[in-house]
């Protein structure tokens, strides 16, 4: 996994997936003190302090990888790759390639902080967006997400990536515009 890996965006219809630099980090904060996302996301709060600390782990450690959403609405001019985009900024989504038997199974989640940009189909395309780049970049097979019981707003999917779906994300990755 290159350090480059780490530094690119990947831009669908609605959504850009940027890096998540350090200056992400306040308002990333700011949604964990929500009680409502901590249960969501099953996540302790931490220091501002941690939250750096995490941050900077998320961006070394070859088994994650995280991208930070932006809702295209709400970017300011043109999307230019390498800059923040705080004001759009609205949740992330993440892989841990965390199963020590089969390295190409990994763990996707997705959150939709901002109340705002909620139902208008980001969290979907962002996860499909995270899972075209896994399979190109990581030979991902198979992607499993764990929900929270008390989130209705979700489904849990285990999805193996068959040669037809495998077609499918091939498509999709042939139109995300990756910048870095």
């Amino acid at each position: 996994m290159s350090g480059s890996m780490q530094k690119v965006s990947l831009e669908g219809e609605r959504v850009v997936l940027v890096p998540y630099m350090k200056e992400h980090v306040p308002k990333y904060h700011a949604w964990m003190q929500d009680p409502a996302i901590l249960q969501a996301t099953a996540s302790d709060p931490l220091t501002l302090h941690q939250e750096y600390e995490m941050q900077i782990s998320w961006t070394q450690d070859p088994l994650k990888r995280t991208f930070i959403v932006l809702d295209k609405e709400l970017v300011l001019g043109d999307f230019i790759h390498g800059q923040p985009y705080i004001e759009a900024m609205v949740g992330d989504v993440n892989i841990f390639m965390n199963d020590l038997d089969d390295p190409q199974i990994a763990e996707v989640e997705i959150m939709i902080a901002e109340h705002k940009s909620r139902g208008k189909g980001l969290a979907r395309e962002s996860v499909l967006l995270m899972m075209a780049f896994s399979v190109e970049n990581f030979g991902i097979r198979e992607f499993r997400a764990k929900i929270g019981e008390t989130n209705e707003a979700s489904v849990t999917l285990e999805l193996s990536i068959t040669e037809s779906k495998s077609e499918e994300l091939h498509q999709l990755i042939s139109q995300i515009v990756t910048r870095s």
